[in-house]
């Protein structure tokens, strides 16, 4: 039927499309790009396609340790969205490090140990930021102060300035004097919980979670595995919405996650959307919060319609439930 030069052609077309699919849309490829990330120091999309294949979750912040109380209703303003992040970041610092806030604390006639209190911990933090804010508006000047102390942030944020460029953890960290890197470090992470905890719902709040995060016996493969998102039930064609404003780092299809899209949201922050049966937007293409960027549906390893919805936050797969706040306040605050 073919010629041999065009045998071989075809033969030669068809590696290439499996070697492609192998370098995109298999385990071994993830590990394969991950690798080459990291020997590069370029960013990796490989990580969510990794845990959802093997549940293995990376270090960082443990999910149940999050945010206590009952089952979550609402999202959080963003003034409690800080406050939380602030406040967990505080509970993982060493008591050296908590100093400047407790400095802080007691200058305002706070309870310093009020700041790591379940209960009232985040409402004194934001106590602490709102005293802060007129002096540094930005959050990322802001936490600097409150890890770092109000001094050694103001002349990081005047030297930032004073080179021309805008106030980021990054610049500010670079100005700090030495034996400050616990505070960068604790600011960073109070910014990348904030920006988790700040986080929208992809579909309808009142779509039901027909399987939580954490381990399970996986419906199709029988075996106990780490279930790395939730599964939210909705029907085929539902409006699938971005959680908050970012860059599409993946939009495409695999046998596992069906037609998937990650979005990036920086500061750390990655969500996942699975198993859509149509994709409404492209890789490098920035995305805002409330857009619709895919339509629910049943591809991939599915057992039913529903969307497989997966927060990562630095590189750890995390429970989404635990970001969302209970029915009533926790922290005094606008609404967003």
């Amino acid at each position: 039927m073919f010629s041999r030069n065009a045998r071989g052609l075809l033969d030669f077309t068809l590696a290439l499309l499996c070697l492609w699919t192998a370098w995109h849309h298999t385990p071994a490829g993830a590990l394969v790009r991950r690798a080459s990330a990291w020997a590069l120091g370029r960013h990796s999309t490989a990580r969510p396609l990794l845990a959802y294949y093997d549940g293995v979750s990376g270090t960082g912040v443990s999910a149940p340790t999050l945010a206590p109380g009952t089952p979550p209703l609402r999202p959080f303003t963003d003034g409690e969205a800080l406050a939380y992040g602030t406040h967990l970041a505080l509970k993982g610092l060493s008591p050296k490090a908590r100093a400047p806030a407790f400095a802080l604390a007691e200058e305002l006639g706070v309870p310093p140990d009020s700041l790591l209190d379940e209960s009232r911990g985040p409402a004194a933090v934001r106590k602490l930021h709102e005293a802060l804010a007129k002096a540094f508006p930005q959050e990322e000047s802001r936490l600097t102060a409150l890890f770092a102390g109000r001094v050694p942030a103001r002349y990081a944020v005047e030297r930032v300035a004073a080179e021309g460029g805008t106030p980021s953890l990054e610049r500010l960290a670079r100005q700090l004097p030495p034996g400050y890197e616990d505070s960068t470090v604790a600011a960073a992470q109070a910014l990348a919980l904030a920006t988790a905890f700040g986080l929208a719902w992809p579909v309808p709040e009142s779509a039901p979670v027909t399987s939580p995060f954490g381990y399970r016996l996986h419906p199709v493969l029988g075996t106990r595995k780490l279930h790395t998102g939730v599964d939210l039930s909705v029907r085929v064609g539902t409006a699938v919405q971005a959680v908050a404003d970012g860059t599409v780092r993946r939009a495409s299809e695999d046998a596992v996650n069906g037609r998937v899209l990650i979005v990036d949201h920086g500061r750390g922050v990655t969500t996942a959307y699975c198993h859509n049966s149509e994709l409404l937007v492209r890789p490098g293409q920035r995305v805002t919060r409330g857009e619709l960027i895919a339509r629910s549906g049943n591809t991939g390893r599915s057992t039913g319609p529903h969307l497989h919805y997966q927060l990562e936050l630095a590189a750890q797969p995390v429970d989404p439930l635990r970001f969302r706040a209970r029915s009533s306040p926790l922290v005094d605050g606008s609404a967003r």
